[in-house]
């Protein structure tokens, strides 16, 4: 076992462990500090995988943009910032649903790969990321960027009753 392998397996736990974290507290503003936790272990796993780029790309947009925006909806709806007696539910359907996809889930991929070892191409550089980003995926990626505007003005308009208020009258 080398020390990529402990270093794998300590920033998945970790991720793991705040991803379970997010899904379970009853606090919105906790559970988006806890989702920066485990977007960051991702984050290291890319490291460790020596994919800077995507690493750093993971930090600047999941880390620094997904989650401020997460906080600012919260904030701009004046959403219930303590615990919600809205998220006390009965919830062992949720995880034994969760645990049996995940399940099925490693099944299949172990069934799929009996443990072998693939030979990776070259590894990805900036140049060669950018170049698929820009000319296979600049439509999906034009979408997302009009969709989290669209997410953002959608949150303003919520948090702002005045502003649909003066036509009606």
């Amino acid at each position: 076992m080398t020390t990529a392998d402990v270093l794998m397996a300590a920033l998945g736990a970790v991720a793991l462990g705040a991803g379970l974290l997010v899904v379970t507290t009853r606090h919105v503003v906790r559970a988006g500090l806890w989702l920066v936790v485990a977007l960051g272990a991702i984050a290291g796993l890319y490291l460790v995988l020596t994919a800077e780029f995507v690493a750093w790309v993971q930090v600047l947009l999941y880390v620094g943009a997904v989650v401020v925006l997460l906080l600012f909806a919260v904030m701009l709806t004046r959403a219930p910032i303590g615990a919600s007696d809205d998220l006390d539910r009965v919830r062992w359907p949720g995880a034994l649903i969760g645990a049996g996809a995940g399940a099925g889930l490693a099944a299949l991929l172990i069934d799929a790969f009996r443990w072998s070892r693939v030979a990776l191409p070259e590894p990805g550089t900036a140049e060669r990321i950018g170049a698929a980003l820009f000319r296979t995926w600049v439509l999906p990626f034009e979408l997302i960027s009009v969709l989290l505007l669209a997410a953002l003005v959608g949150a303003i308009v919520v948090s702002r009753p005045d502003i649909g208020a003066g036509r009606r009258r």
